[in-house]
């Protein structure tokens, strides 16, 4: 049975609401609109109009707000009734561009603070909503998700506090290491990729790309994004290779190991479009520093991918290393927050993955397997195949 079938025939849990922080309130605008679309072309059928009470809204996002005090502490507040709703809550803990006020001083909110918030709308909510679910698009903590020492295993912790404040399921993208769901294997965990909307947002703006394995190879930057380049590999049908860090483990810069060289494990480059596919940029250093390697092999144009770019360290060297020809494009997803400077470069593509969380949740909220949403190789093979007769 096709999806469009499956909400034909299948009533939802309860009425859908999305309460989005301010953290990720431009983010749930879209998703909402799209919402309203998919179930205003759907038609109930047979059943009953009192199961779909509230199922072809104007808009599902609820008020919600999070106020500060002067001393810095906050509280919650929903204001519009949750009673028996399947409420969505969605935050992005890594937009550094809201700020509040502590003693006179401005601060800028860090990843804790949108994650407290994030329980103290919980806290509102759970006790009167039928379900919550919890969209964190990057993963809190998701960077402290293993144990080598006597350390913090902080993800994991954070995972454990939302299932036990009620949350029965939480969505998120590109998890750093998604074996991190083994802190709650009991509770629903569920980690998307956008393969789909990378290949969609590089064939928007390039027009004499040929996808074989002749003329177009798929990187990993590390050995940490193996399964991520061969899936893009295998899909498009390239070749892949890989890049291994070597680091100076003696020495510890910015709470991490410095890279001391880049080793390369694949085949010839020369000559060939090479797509370079990460979870994220944080500083860039390591994605410019491979962008920098596969031009020294005589790589032709580079486009570098990530799911998030966080650019911590400004965006001067991704603009020196465009203005050589070292990077062609830079592509991340809207699922973070982009400074109105990434926007404006003409070297950055938004893939926007608005239209794709508004289908989960759509998905969940009917209840039904969300296998024909998680799995993109059919949308990019058509999407190949549409491009390669233009």
């Amino acid at each position: 049975m096709s999806g469009k079938e499956l909400f034909q025939t299948t009533l939802p849990v309860a009425p859908l609401k999305i309460a989005p922080l301010e953290s990720c309130r431009d983010l749930a605008e879209k998703v909402d609109k799209h919402l309203v679309s998919f179930r205003k072309e759907r038609t109930v059928g047979v059943a009953s109009a009192l199961h779909f009470n509230g199922y072809f809204d104007d808009s599902y996002l609820l008020r919600t707000s999070c106020v500060r005090f002067g001393t810095g502490e906050a509280k919650g507040k929903i204001e519009e009734s949750v009673r028996g709703a399947d409420l969505f809550i969605m935050v992005d803990v890594g937009n550094y561009s809201l700020t509040y006020t502590v003693c006179g001083y401005e601060n800028h909110m860090s990843p804790d603070d949108h994650y407290q918030d994030l329980k103290r709308i919980i806290a509102a909510a759970v006790a009167a909503a039928h379900r919550v679910t919890v969209i964190m698009p990057f993963l809190y903590e998701s960077r402290q998700d293993k144990r080598t020492e006597r350390e913090s295993l902080d993800c994991a912790l954070a995972l454990k506090e939302l299932v036990n404040m009620g949350v029965s399921n939480i969505i998120t993208f590109d998890a750093h290491d998604p074996r991190v769901v083994n802190s709650i294997p009991l509770h629903g965990f569920d980690n998307f990729t956008p393969p789909y909307q990378f290949i969609k947002s590089i064939l928007s703006k390039e027009s004499d790309l040929i996808i074989d394995s002749d003329h177009i190879m798929v990187i990993s930057p590390d050995e940490g994004g193996m399964n991520r380049a061969v899936y893009f590999a295998n899909v498009i049908g390239a070749d892949m290779g890989m890049f291994y860090k070597r680091r100076d483990y003696s020495v510890v810069v910015n709470g991490k190991n410095p890279i001391v060289e880049h080793e390369f494990l694949g085949n010839n480059v020369e000559g060939k479009d090479v797509i370079v596919v990460d979870d994220m940029i944080a500083s860039g250093e390591s994605i410019l520093e491979v962008a920098k390697e596969l031009k020294a092999r005589n790589a032709n144009r580079i486009f570098v991918c990530t799911t998030f770019g966080f650019f911590t360290e400004g965006l001067e060297t991704f603009d020196e290393y465009y203005e050589k020809g070292y990077i062609s494009l830079v592509v991340t997803t809207n699922l973070t927050y982009r400074s109105s400077e990434l926007l404006s470069r003409p070297y950055y593509i938004e893939a926007d993955m608005s239209r794709f969380l508004a289908m989960i949740i759509d998905s969940l909220n009917h209840d039904i397997s969300i296998g024909h949403v998680m799995d993109p190789t059919d949308k990019i093979r058509t999407i190949l195949t549409e491009y390669n007769k233009k």
